[in-house]
C-alpha cells in the first residue's frame, strides 16, 4: 500500500475518493467550457476549433472499452488510475508549446484518452466500495460538482483578469491535484474476471427494438447538447459576455444538476422511465431554442441553464436505469461502456462537427435551431419508446401469459 494512504473501508477512503471527484472535476471545471476560447486566442478558426473539441468525445468511442477491459482482466482500477492521471499531466506540458493546430490535436488526444478513462474506472472502484449504499455514492459524487463550481467560476475572473495564456498552467495545476488524489487512495485490488465463465452475448439485446429505440433517444439527445458543451463559451463571448459571466452561467448549469440530484428521490418514481425520456427530451428542446433564439437577454440564458436539471440531470438518470433495465448481470458492464460510446463517443464527435460546420457558416443561432430539431427527434424515439413499453406491459397482463 502507497505510504499514507488511506487504509481501505471506513471514513478515510471515502474522503480519498471524494478528493478525487472534486479534483477530476475541478479539471473539467476549468478545461471544458475554456479550452475553446483558448483555442481562439491561439487564432485558430471555429471550425478547426470544433475539430480539436471533438478529440475528446472521439477519445471516448475506443477509451471507455479500453480502460475498462484491462482493469476487469487486472482487477487493478486504482492502479490504472494514477497510471492515467500521471500520463494526462505529463501531456498537459505540451499545451506551453506552440506547434499549431496539429500539434495541439496530438497532444489533446493522448490526453483526453487518458482523462476519458478516469470516471469510468472511479465509478466501477466506488461502486465496488460503496456495495449498493448509493446514498454514500451520492455524497462522494457531490464532491465532483462542488468541485465543478470552484474552478468554472475561478477560472473565469482569473483568465477575464489575465487572459486565457495561463491555460495551460491551469491545465496542469488541476491535472497534479487529481494525481495527488488518485495517489492517496489505497491500493485496492478487485478479483480479475474468471476466464472460464461463460460470456452473456449483448447482441439479442440489441435487437429488442426498445433498446434500439432508447439509443437512438439517446445518441440524438446527447448529439443536440454537444452544441451546449462545444460552443455555449463561444457563442457568448460573441454577443459580448464577460469571461467572468460565461464562468457563472456554466455554474448555474452546475447549480441546477445539483439541486436535482438532491430532489430527484421525490419525482423520479412518479413517470416510468421512458415518460421521463420524453419530457426530458421536450425540455431539450426549449433549452435549445431559448438559447438560440435569445441569448442576447442574460435572463433568457439564466432559464435554459436552469433547464440543464431536466435536459441533463434528469435524462443522465434515466438513461442509466434503463441501461440497468435493459443490460442486467453481466451485460451491464458492455451497457454501460455502450451508453459513453453512443451517447458521448458518437454522439460527441459528431455534435461538435456538425455543430462547427453550421456555426462557421451560418452562425450560432441555426446551430442551436438544428440541435431543437435533433432534440425533437429525440423526443419522437422516446414516444415510440414508450409505446413500446406500455405494449408489452398490457401483452404481459394477458391471461395465459409467462410472467
Amino acid at each position: 500500500m502507497s505510504g499514507g494512504a488511506p487504509a481501505p473501508g471506513g471514513r478515510g477512503h471515502l474522503l480519498a475518493f471524494a478528493a478525487l471527484s472534486a479534483s477530476y472535476f475541478a479539471h473539467i471545471g476549468f478545461f471544458n467550457p475554456y479550452l475553446p476560447l483558448w483555442l481562439k486566442d491561439q487564432g485558430l478558426p471555429i471550425f478547426t476549433i470544433s475539430l480539436l473539441a471533438a478529440v475528446q468525445s472521439l477519445t471516448r468511442v475506443f477509451a471507455p472499452y479500453a480502460w475498462g477491459a484491462l482493469s476487469d482482466h487486472t482487477g487493478e482500477r486504482v492502479r490504472l488510475l494514477r497510471i492515467s492521471a500521471a500520463i494526462a499531466l505529463a501531456a498537459s506540458f505540451g499545451l506551453w508549446f506552440q506547434g499549431g493546430a496539429w500539434w495541439i490535436a496530438l497532444v489533446l488526444l493522448v490526453l483526453f484518452t487518458h482523462t476519458s478513462s478516469m470516471m469510468g474506472l472511479t465509478e466501477a472502484a466506488m461502486a465496488h466500495l460503496v456495495a449498493g449504499d448509493w446514498g454514500r455514492y451520492g455524497r462522494i459524487r457531490l464532491w465532483g460538482s462542488a468541485g465543478f463550481l470552484v474552478t468554472v467560476f475561478v477560472a473565469g475572473e482569473w483568465f477575464e483578469r489575465f487572459g486565457m495564456r495561463h491555460f495551460p498552467m491551469w491545465a496542469g495545476a488541476t491535472l497534479a491535484l487529481v494525481l495527488f488524489a488518485a495517489w492517496r487512495l489505497p491500493d485496492v485490488r478487485e478479483p480479475p474476471a474468471a476466464a472460464h465463465q461463460q460470456r452473456v452475448p449483448v447482441g439479442p439485446v440489441l435487437r429488442q427494438p426498445a433498446v434500439r429505440w432508447f439509443l437512438a433517444a439517446l445518441c440524438l439527445h446527447v448529439t443536440a447538447h454537444f452544441a451546449v458543451y462545444g460552443f455555449l463559451s463561444l457563442y457568448l463571448d460573441s454577443l459580448g459576455y464577460s469571461k467572468g459571466m460565461i464562468g457563472f452561467l456554466w455554474a448555474v448549469s452546475v447549480l441546477a444538476e445539483v439541486v436535482w440530484f438532491f430532489g430527484q428521490g421525490r419525482f423520479i418514481a412518479r413517470l416510468p422511465m421512458a415518460r421521463w425520456l420524453l419530457v426530458c427530451g421536450a425540455v431539450g428542446v426549449a433549452r435549445m431554442a431559448i438559447t438560440g433564439a435569445a441569448g442576447q437577454w442574460l435572463w433568457a440564458i439564466l432559464l435554459a441553464q436552469a433547464l440543464h436539471a431536466l435536459s441533463f440531470a434528469a435524462h443522465h438518470t434515466t438513461c442509466i436505469a434503463l441501461v440497468t433495465r435493459y443490460f442486467p448481470g453481466r451485460l451491464r458492464g458492455r451497457g454501460q461502456a455502450l451508453f459513453t460510446v453512443v451517447g458521448y463517443g458518437i454522439g460527441g464527435v459528431v455534435g461538435v462537427l456538425l455543430g462547427g460546420a453550421i456555426a462557421s457558416r451560418f452562425g450560432f443561432g441555426i446551430m442551436f435551431g438544428v440541435a431543437a430539431l435533433l432534440c425533437l427527434l429525440a423526443t419522437g424515439c422516446a414516444w415510440r419508446l414508450g409505446r413500446i413499453e406500455r405494449a408489452e406491459r398490457l401483452e404481459r397482463m394477458q391471461p395465459g401469459t409467462e410472467p
